[in-house]
């Protein structure tokens, strides 16, 4: 096939699909509108928005009740889990909750990596800001997956349980992950318009890489923003940059429009005039140009 490429027009029907967006709908259904309620401080939503953004796999639905069973399972407040008092009764609480193939024991972990992080440092930012400082977003985020792996950890942490070290991928790791989960928590943390939390001051929101979910990925390649085949860093890379080519300040603007055009059917993935005929972005669609549609 051709390779397919942006139309001139594409930033000015971006902005249309953005503006015309039902944000209310699509934020009930995200992980985010779960995730809010818990962060009430930066701390809290920092330990919210790594619980999230770890859970993330799969529907919406799914997510959104394994964030609230994990939530509940600390009273309603994710502080709890970092507690050292709690730390047997967590492990008990924990100890049978299952969300595809995540596991309690690995949750547990991650909060006693957690909970020795937090008693050394003040936030999550650090870690990422310093690799931005260091080689930009890819080595941010690679240092922010190095603490949550626990590399350099306590003793007392204890070793991680079996796929604990797969949960937190690293755009350098050589398989080339897209990193999403990693990516989405980044652009919470950063962003403060709606629906984003804007708890981390320090990262320029230019600087954000879009998460790269199945979704935004086919919304991307059908219009033109990577010519990759598959996802992988480098096409999250290629997708970041030609919309930073669209919104400098913000790339990451239309990611939460882009994935919930996905998830609500609004792009059925397929030709379908009944559907496709008022999307702003179908004259830049690859399945449509070309195509003349009768009035």
């Amino acid at each position: 096939m051709r390779s397919h490429r942006p139309t001139p027009e594409l930033a000015q029907h971006l902005e249309q699909l953005y503006e015309r967006f039902p944000f209310d709908r699509s934020f009930a259904d995200d992980p985010i509108s779960t995730i809010r309620p818990l962060a009430t401080d930066r701390r809290r939503g920092e330990v919210a928005g790594i619980v999230g953004a770890t859970l993330a796999i799969g529907n919406t639905t799914a997510i959104r009740g394994a964030i609230a069973r994990v939530a509940a399972l600390g009273g309603g407040d994710v502080a709890w889990f970092l507690r050292p008092g709690n730390r047997t009764e967590r492990a008990r609480r924990l100890r049978d909750f299952r969300h595809r193939w995540i596991r309690g024991d690995q949750l547990d972990h991650l909060f006693r990596v957690l909970a020795d992080f937090y008693a050394h440092h003040a936030t999550l930012e650090e870690p990422f800001l310093a690799g931005l400082s260091a080689g930009g977003f890819s080595v941010g985020l690679d240092r922010l997956s190095s603490a949550l792996r626990g590399e350099g950890r306590s003793a007392e942490v204890g070793p991680a349980p079996a796929g604990y070290r797969a949960l937190f991928p690293s755009p350098l790791d050589p398989s080339g992950s897209p990193c999403k989960r990693l990516t989405l928590f980044v652009r919470w943390m950063v962003r403060e318009r709606y629906p984003d939390l804007g708890y981390w001051t320090g990262v320029p929101t230019g600087e954000l890489k879009v998460p790269l979910d199945h979704h935004v990925y086919w919304i991307a390649y059908h219009l033109g923003l990577t010519a990759r085949r598959t996802r992988s860093w480098d096409a999250v890379e290629e997708v970041s940059e030609a919309l930073r080519r669209i919104d400098p300040l913000d790339p990451v603007k239309y990611d939460f429009v882009l994935c919930h055009t996905g998830i609500s059917g609004d792009c059925p993935k397929e030709r379908d005039l009944a559907v496709c005929g008022p999307c702003s972005v179908r004259p830049d669609c690859r399945l449509w140009r070309g195509r003349r549609v009768a009035a």
